[in-house]
């Protein structure tokens, strides 16, 4: 059973719903065989004999009814597969379902022979005519898959329900008998169609509920790019303003042989420095992550994906390096829960020890033989184990056994010193922080504008 077992967890959710839908589909075919086939076979062992003392008629009849399950089962596969758009529309298979059914129809009618005057004078045969009733009915539902027009489902399944109804009273089936079939063929062929369209419509909404769920994935990964690229151009043109008009100036000065120009290539130098500090403060702060926010991101997306997800312990008062590293562990984690397995519920741990931080990721429906230390796994925990190293962590992934996936981050936490340190050499590099003021710059373009006049002959 762990073959199948994983071989089904390791769909994703669409396939799994389409799956399903299929094999109903097959299993509808499989139900009228059972019931139109299983009386026929039983008719041939009980020795009872067709219209002329023989069994001739009602074996060929038992083929027939074979052959049209089995075309009612590939039209309803192949008529998914066009539905999903992947094939083109089996006409040629609903042609082919439609003769096998006035096959059947016909066989029947052999079977059960004319009734009344002119005819010989017995009994309708119960079983050919249930198989009749049954057959017209499952070839009307199972032909409508391969329509998308409500108004032709509509007619098709009416239309096969008054020719059952006048087929029957043509070939000496009392009226009420034959009123009665069209009802039954009306009924039937119409709970069948009902089935189908529903299994396609709750088919439709998961394949788009998916897509919509990729489509804000990528819109949130566009928004995260705009917003580095507004923080970045925010950054950059500023001082690559104030850089251009003071290299300008610089020149100008140059050329007439003025001190001042080392002044101003000296200032130059001094944004060119602080440019390139701001734009790796903007990266540093583009590629850290927060372990409150990223707690609550992974928690939204996995019950909105229906797991049922836990969150526990402190988010909060962890130096600063460990959060960022914490955080990019839950990204990761939450990441790997989605795409590796099939879980029901996720429970995420936060604990704080006197000189470690520990964080724990554990999920059911992990596949078998899932071995994240193995080689040919994703770079993505590997990435996460040399982060973690930078800081003194260690990180631990891998089956816990029951189909469980447990994930385990320890990072040491620095000391007190250390961190009063790092909040020292921070204010010291914030202190070195100098804005280009406004007035800066029009000064500038003035003196640049003075300049040019007085180089002009």
């Amino acid at each position: 059973m762990r073959g199948p077992g994983r071989w089904w967890r390791r769909k994703s959710t669409p396939a799994k719903v389409e799956a399903y839908t299929r094999w109903s589909f097959h299993f509808m075919a499989l139900f009228e065989f059972m019931v139109a086939g299983g009386s026929l076979l039983g008719q041939l062992v009980r020795g009872e004999r067709g219209g002329a003392g023989e069994p001739g008629p009602t074996v060929l009849l038992f083929l027939l009814v074979a052959g049209h399950c089995v075309l009612c089962g590939v039209l309803a596969s192949r008529s998914l597969d066009w539905h999903r758009g992947q094939r083109a529309r089996p006409t040629r298979l609903l042609w082919a379902v439609g003769t096998a059914t006035a096959a059947v129809a016909a066989m029947t009618v052999v079977l059960t022979g004319p009734v009344g005057p002119g005819g010989t004078d017995r009994s309708v045969d119960d079983v050919a005519f249930g198989t009749f009733v049954l057959v017209m009915a499952f070839g009307a539902g199972t032909s409508t898959l391969g329509m998308r027009n409500q108004r032709r489902v509509f007619a098709g399944v009416a239309g096969s329900a008054a020719g059952s109804g006048l087929v029957a009273f043509a070939f000496g089936v009392p009226g009420a008998v034959a009123l009665a079939t069209a009802v039954v063929v009306l009924f039937t062929a119409g709970f069948l169609t009902l089935t189908y369209v529903l299994s396609l419509w709750l088919l439709n909404v998961v394949h788009e509920l998916d897509e919509a769920r990729e489509t804000r994935t990528r819109l949130a990964v566009a928004e995260e790019r705009l917003r580095f690229g507004r923080d970045l151009h925010d950054v950059m043109g500023r001082n690559l303003a104030v850089i251009a008009l003071k290299s300008e100036l610089a020149v100008q000065l140059a050329q007439r042989e003025r001190p001042e120009a080392v002044t101003q290539m000296v200032e130059v130098q001094r944004l060119a420095h602080e440019t390139q500090r701001e734009v790796r403060e903007v990266v540093r702060g583009y590629r850290e992550a927060d372990l409150s926010s990223e707690l609550a991101g992974a928690k939204g997306v996995l019950t909105a994906a229906g797991i049922d997800c836990t969150v526990t312990g402190p988010a909060v008062g962890l130096p600063a390096q460990v959060q960022s590293a914490l955080g990019w562990v839950v990204r990761e984690a939450a990441t790997n829960v989605l795409r590796h397995g099939d879980p029901r519920w996720c429970a995420v741990e936060v604990r704080v020890l006197e000189e470690r931080a520990v964080l724990t990721v554990e999920n059911d429906g992990a596949p078998d033989g899932s071995d994240a230390d193995g080689p040919g796994r994703g770079s993505g925990l590997i990435g996460l184990r040399e982060r973690l190293a930078e800081i003194g962590g260690t990180l631990r992934a891998g089956p816990a056994g029951d189909g469980r996936f447990l994930l385990t981050a320890e990072v040491s936490l620095p000391s007190a010193a250390g961190a009063e340190a790092g909040v020292e050499a921070g204010t010291d590099l914030d202190s070195r922080d100098s804005d280009v003021s406004p007035s800066v710059v029009e000064s500038d373009r003035f003196r640049i504008a003075g300049t040019r006049s007085e180089v002009t002959p």
